[in-house]
């Protein structure tokens, strides 16, 4: 199938996904994940009604930016270093890969000296994979604590990234387990419960019967990497 066939089935399993279960679709958000994939491709995903695009590498999103229309919303959901932060301070709509304290204090100092406001989602390693990154579930009150003073962090949701597994059922645990934390989110005026973001192009569709309002598709919308 085509790019923009894909686009459209990817949509039509999202809104069955969310019926079974009797939920909205519109409540839930499709980010293409867009890493790895030249600007033609990306422009046919866009074409076909994509607004999200989501990236894991901060110069790979640096060098599409100026070609792609300047309207998209963009999200890094790859693990994120320190020294790449002020790059993309102010020009993403949402920080998926929040796990480090060391990288909040930057992106504190960093939005205080621009003036702005930075969303971010917390990741959860809720496989407690090494080769994952993410804080594990009992730290997050913990990590909340320690970033409570940082008043130019806002914190949108939680994030994660469930083991790779040979049948979607198999990561429903996970995903169940991320709705009970998202679920004990204490919101405040640093803390809401806006995005639940998991669930890729193996798995969304458990994720989103499981409660997931934000899904990241790659290999479904533009073909295996």
């Amino acid at each position: 199938m085509s790019i923009e066939e894909n686009v459209q089935n990817v949509r039509a399993r999202i809104v069955q996904s969310a019926k079974r279960v009797g939920r909205d679709p519109q409540e839930i958000c499709l980010v293409a994940v867009s890493k790895t994939v030249d600007t033609d491709r990306i422009d046919r995903a866009l074409s076909a009604g994509i607004t999200d695009l989501g990236e894991n590498r901060v110069q790979e999103m640096m060098e599409k930016m100026p070609e792609l229309q300047k309207n998209i919303r963009w999200h890094m959901i790859g693990r994120l270093q320190k020294n790449k932060v002020k790059y993309i301070i102010g020009k993403t709509a949402l920080i998926h890969s929040l796990c480090s304290l060391e990288v909040a204090g930057e992106i504190q100092r960093l939005s205080l000296k621009k003036k702005v406001k930075t969303d971010c989602l917390i990741q959860i390693n809720i496989g407690r994979e090494e080769t994952k990154a993410g804080i594990e579930a009992e730290q997050l009150p913990e990590f909340l604590q320690s970033i409570s003073a940082m008043d130019c962090l806002r914190i949108r949701g939680l994030m994660a990234i469930a083991p790779i597994v040979d049948e979607p059922e198999k990561a429903r645990p996970y995903f169940a387990r991320m709705k009970q934390l998202f679920d004990g989110l204490q919101e405040n005026a640093q803390v809401s419960r806006q995005w639940l973001s998991m669930g890729m192009s193996g798995d969304f569709e458990v994720a989103i019967e499981e409660g997931a309002n934000m899904v990241r598709i790659g290999s479904s919308i533009f073909g295996r990497r």
